[in-house]
Order: C-alpha cells, then sequence, then structure tokens
C-alpha cells in the first residue's frame, strides 16, 4: 500500500499554533453565529478529524479554498458551513446506533442526519490532511468539549489490508479502545478545551482511518469522527 509522502508536513509545535489561532477565530464565530440554547460539539482535534483539519487549512489560507486537494473538493461540493460548524457532524437520534443505521459509505458524514451537509467528507481518496503515528504506540486522543456533556467514546480502526479507495464500510472497522467520561483539559467551550485519553495502538502498517464514536449518556445525540492517519514511525507529524 503506498503511503502519501508529498505535499508539506507540519510539526507539533507548528500545530498547536494553528490551534491556537483556530480557538480564537471558533470563538469569534460562536459569539455571533450559534443559537442559543447550543447543541453539543465535539470532534477529534488528536489525530485530527477531516473536518477540524480541512478547517485549520482553510484559515491558513486566507481564503475561503483550503490548500489540500480533498479538503479544497470538499468545499466545492458541500460548501464552507460545514467548515466553520467543523465540531458538528452530529445525528440528535443517533442513540449509540452503528452498523444497520447508519450506512456503509457514510460513515464519516454520520449517515448525513445533522443540520450540516458533510457528505462530502465521506470520500475515497488518499489525499485528505494526514496525521503520521508509529505502530503500536499509546498516543493520548484530544476530542473537542466545546460543548461537554456525559458519555462514552468508541474508538475505531480500520483493519490491516484497508483499501483507502473502497468507501469506508462497517466491516473495515475494528473497535479498538472504548471510554466512558474521559477528563477534559480546559473549560467546555474554551480555546482548545478538550477530552484526553490513552491508546495503545493495534499494529498497523500504511493508510488508515480512524473512526470515533461519541454515544451521549443524557439525550440520544451522537457525533462522529474520522481521522486520517498513517503508519510510518511518525510522532503526529501531520501532511497537508
Amino acid at each position: 500500500m503506498a503511503i502519501r509522502t508529498e505535499g508539506r508536513k507540519k510539526s507539533p509545535a507548528r500545530l498547536t499554533k494553528s490551534l491556537s489561532v483556530a480557538g480564537t477565530a471558533l470563538l469569534a464565530f460562536v459569539g455571533v453565529s450559534m443559537p442559543a440554547p447550543a447543541s453539543a460539539h465535539g470532534v477529534a482535534m488528536y489525530p485530527g478529524s477531516r473536518t477540524y483539519l480541512c478547517y485549520l487549512d482553510m484559515l491558513e489560507s486566507g481564503n475561503q479554498t483550503p490548500s489540500n486537494p480533498a479538503c479544497a473538493d470538499a468545499v466545492a461540493e458541500t460548501g464552507t458551513t460545514p467548515l466553520y460548524n467543523w465540531f458538528a457532524v452530529l445525528d440528535s437520534n443517533g442513540g449509540g446506533r452503528t452498523e444497520g443505521y447508519i450506512p456503509d459509505g457514510e460513515i464519516c458524514s454520520g449517515g448525513h442526519n445533522g443540520p450540516y451537509d458533510f457528505s462530502s467528507y465521506n470520500a475515497a481518496r488518499t489525499d485528505w490532511p494526514t496525521t503520521h503515528l508509529t505502530s503500536g504506540a499509546n498516543i493520548e486522543i484530544q476530542y473537542s468539549n466545546w460543548a461537554a456533556h456525559p458519555g462514552d467514546f468508541d474508538v475505531y480502526l480500520t483493519k490491516e489490508g484497508w483499501n483507502p479507495n473502497q468507501p469506508l464500510s462497517w466491516s473495515d472497522l475494528e473497535l479498538v479502545d472504548s471510554v466512558t467520561d474521559p477528563p477534559q483539559s480546559g473549560s467546555a467551550g474554551s480555546n482548545g478545551g478538550y477530552y484526553y485519553w490513552d491508546v495503545q495502538l493495534p499494529e498497523r502498517s500504511g493508510q488508515h482511518i480512524m473512526f470515533i464514536h461519541w454515544i451521549r449518556s443524557d439525550s440520544q445525540e451522537n457525533f462522529y469522527s474520522c481521522s486520517d492517519v498513517v503508519f510510518d514511525g511518525g510522532n503526529g507529524e501531520i501532511s497537508w
């Protein structure tokens, strides 16, 4: 399986700077645009989800078109509104349901049941922003707590031999970790606040998707997050 190496890479230090910029912009956006009462929000910040990293890319580009080709094509298909709501890949009636409820090929968008159109972020392609990881390593997942709620986080990873050029299906995914009510860093709704917990990565090689399903225990609302990762001995660097 070919590993994508072209494009710019961002070090963890530069990524931290970008997170600060994104958080400041998000505070301004939510302050003027989010209706009250706000729904819960959340998506993976590390490894960064497709919507989150495309949003950061759009901010850095200085215009409404991300520089990454997959992100740019997603914006061309469904506009910038999904990116300004990168934290809201949701289904208010998800109720913890997975296979048989969310169709194959629509997993990254949670089955298109939310208020925003994230359908373009299901595209099967190898040039999404990608986080470089090491097989078998212990990493800290960071998941936005823009609005905090109790519940479970199920972490899935595509199986060895998965083909990134095919639509993602439930049979491609393996549950590798589950956690209930993990701790938080930063207050809910704060600049850069997130849930965090450690995950021991299984043995993998090449390109994969990490899918995280947040199942709220105080309502039927669920959140969905797809992060593109590559196992090549990396330590969190990002190829854009």
